[in-house]
Formats: C-alpha cells, structure tokens, sequence
C-alpha cells in the first residue's frame, strides 16, 4: 500500500531510507508480524544507479526470502568471475566457479529490479505504508530525549511514531546528523571512481574486468539490458583539474586506458554531465544506536566500490538488525542497550570489509612505481596458493554464519 496523504500515523518500525537495506528489513519485519512505514525522499525508481553486483553470500539470503527469482526476471547478467590484467597481461582470474553452487558466480543485478521485487512483496501487507517523496526532517523525542518517531516533508508533511526508527539513508544519512551521531572519515584510498555507460556491442566477455594499462585503472562488467557499466579510477580528490580541461579531454584520457573501446568511447560520451563521479572514502558512524534509533547500511558504515561489497553488506546488515528488532518489539525495550546487539554482532565483520578493501585497493589499483613491480609477483604467487581460495570466500560470503532468523516469521 502506499500513502502519500498528510498527517500523522503509528507503526512498530519507521524506517528512512528505501533502499536494499531498508527494504530487506522492511519485509523480515513484515513477515514476523510487526508494522512497518517507509520513508523515501526519491519520488520514483526511475533514476540512476551504480551499485549493482551482487556477490553470492546475499544472492543467497535473497533467495532465502523469495526475493532473488522474482528480481533476476526483471532482467540480470551473471558473471563467472573477475579478472585483472595490466598491459594485456592476465595478473589474476578469480573463478567463481571454484565455490560451491548454486550461488557460484557474481550478478549483475539492477539494484531499480530489485528494488522493484521488494517493494511488490512488502506490498502484500496491510501493516506496510510506504511514503516516497518524503524527507526526514526532524527526529521526535519524548521528554526524556528518547527517539519516538520522524516528522518529514515532502508531498505534505507526516508524522510517523514508532517503537524504533531506522536509518537507512545512505552515506550522506540525514537521520544520522539529526541524531547527532558524529562519523570518523577515513581517506584511505589514493582514488575517485568516474562511472559511465557504453552500448555492449555484442561484447562477449562475461567477466568483470580490471584493466591496467595506459592511464588509470578502469573496471568494466556488463550490465542489463545490453549497455557495459565502466568505472574509470582518478586520483582522489583530482576531478576538478581534470574537468576543466573539458569533455575531450576526459574521454581521451579513457580511451588510453581502455583501447578497445575507444571508438565507443568517442561516440557516446558528449558531456561531463554522462559521467558520475563517486567520492571513494570509508567512513564509520562512532554509534550505530540510540535509545529508540538504529543506523544500517551506509548510514552506519561507508566503504569503497571496490570488492562490490555494498549491496551485501546493506542485506547482512537487515538479516542480523531483524531478530534483534523483534526481540526489542516484543520486549517493549527498544534501548541503544538493547540495540547495540546489533553493533557487537556487525561491527568486527564490517572493519574486517574495510581492512580487506584497503589492501585490495593497494594491490589492484596503485599507481605507485613499487606496487606496479611487485603486482605481478605477489599476484603470480598468491593465486596459486590455498589462501588464494580462502580470500575469495570472504570476498564472495562476508560472515559466514549470518542467516535468516525464520523462527520470527508469522507470515511466509
């Protein structure tokens, strides 16, 4: 159901932020019974999104809750794997294939389908309202200061009470800086990603490539329906210098980092506007909980594209807040003492993702003299060796023992 009316109203979870995050948890409490309002400030899906590989440890929980089938019909591309090359030299192929299947291979999923799916399931309850169109505006407290709800505006303004309020807004969250919730930033990678979209062109190759070559590092893997996502790295922070020396700069620039598709590059890049560039930093909120409030996602912790590792994080993050949420319903208790369950039971996996994606960046995408003598090395002898495997299942799965709290289901 969705309600856009003005006026006040009640639910047992107010989540902001209908995203992968916010939407996944949205359901898990839906299924067990609770009453859920999502607000999104976005008034549609029809807008553009870069974070779409999937890796298998939340293929898998998707699955789990009947999200995954209807989403790849939507339209998807599978990936066997990824491979880094520099100069034309194949430095490390990483088989998907090695993993034990089903969820054996990378997923190129548009994250609007998937949003899509969770929305049409949410929408079967009658306990879900979801309100796009709708900023955040302020958090409501009761006299002790304790979270009771969010006011927010947009296509009239609302009042939403809830038991707890969930920031699922992203890395820019505004539920985190009206919570006071301060963030340590941490500028840990040498790079900026500008993203862009190119005609596939009967491209055949089914992997997500890394090219090194002449230029920056540039990431490519083929999204739907036909186009090819590619993710040209720039020094951080160096986007402006490289701007104003305009649009045919910047596309040669590409084209010598990516030769085989200069041609494309060419015609169908006319404007910086086609480019979208993602400031690359980590960041971590100092607290994910408040009495009454709960950060997940990119509200709470801020990562690199690097590893795809945004979309599962954001679907561990719900799998493991669900129970947790339900156990503080039921127990009338939505404390930050009660919710910080949720931290200890995240946080270690979520800076272990950090630690791993600053050193892959190092390895796979320095520009620095040394690093490119001793990469071909260190990649040489890593993939031949047993921690080889062990790094790509904590790539592929995260934490392993998260699973879907079923035993809380009232509804399947």
């Amino acid at each position: 159901m969705t309600d856009t009316e003005a006026g006040g109203s009640r639910s047992d979870f107010c989540i902001v932020g209908g995203g992968p995050a916010g939407l996944t948890l949205a359901l898990l409490l839906l299924r067990s019974g609770a009453s859920v309002t999502v607000l999104e400030r976005s008034r549609s899906l029809e807008r553009e999104y870069r974070g779409e590989i999937l890796q298998p440890g939340g293929a898998a929980l998707l699955d789990r809750l009947g999200v995954l089938a209807g989403a790849r019909k939507r339209g998807a591309h599978e990936h066997p794997g990824f491979r880094l090359t520099d100069h034309g030299r194949v430095l490390l192929d990483a088989d998907y294939r090695r993993l034990p299947g089903p969820y054996n291979h990378l997923l190129s999923l548009p994250q609007r389908h998937l949003l899509e799916e969770l929305l049409e399931l949410c929408g079967e309850f009658t306990s879900f309202r979801y309100l796009p169109g709708h900023r955040a505006s302020e958090l409501l407290r009761d006299a002790d200061g304790v979270v009771r709800g969010v006011a927010a505006t947009g296509a009239g303004p609302v009042e939403v009470r809830a038991h707890c309020v969930v920031g699922a807004d992203g890395r820019y969250s505004k539920i985190r800086r009206l919570a006071d919730i301060e963030v340590d930033r941490a500028e840990a990678f040498d790079h900026d990603v500008l993203w862009f979209r190119l005609p596939a062109d009967g491209d055949a190759d089914p992997r997500v490539r890394i090219f090194r070559g002449g230029g920056n590092p540039v990431l490519v893997y083929r999204s739907f329906p036909d186009t090819l996502q590619v993710g040209w790295t720039l020094p951080h922070g160096g986007y402006q210098a490289v701007a104003e020396r305009g649009i045919e700069h910047v596309k040669a620039e590409i084209a010598k980092a990516l030769p085989p598709y200069a041609d494309r590059i060419a015609a169908h890049l006319g404007r910086l506007s086609d480019l979208t560039l993602l400031d690359v930093f980590t960041q971590e909120a100092r607290s994910w909980t408040a009495d009454g409030l709960v950060l997940i996602g990119d509200a709470a912790h801020t990562h690199s594209p690097i590893g795809a590792q945004g979309i599962n994080l954001a679907i561990q993050d719900a799998v493991v807040l669900h129970p947790v949420l339900m156990a503080s319903l039921r127990g009338g208790d939505a404390s930050a003492r009660t919710l910080e369950e949720f931290t200890r039971r995240r946080r270690p996996a979520v800076r272990k993702v950090m630690r791993f994606q600053a050193l892959q960046s190092k390895a796979m995408l320095s520009q620095n003299p040394v690093a490119a003598r001793v990469r071909p090395r260190l990649a040489g002898v890593v993939s031949r060796t047993p921690l080889f495997r062990t790094i790509l299942r904590h790539v592929a799965y995260g934490d392993p023992d998260i699973a879907v709290a079923e035993d809380h289901f009232v509804h399947r």
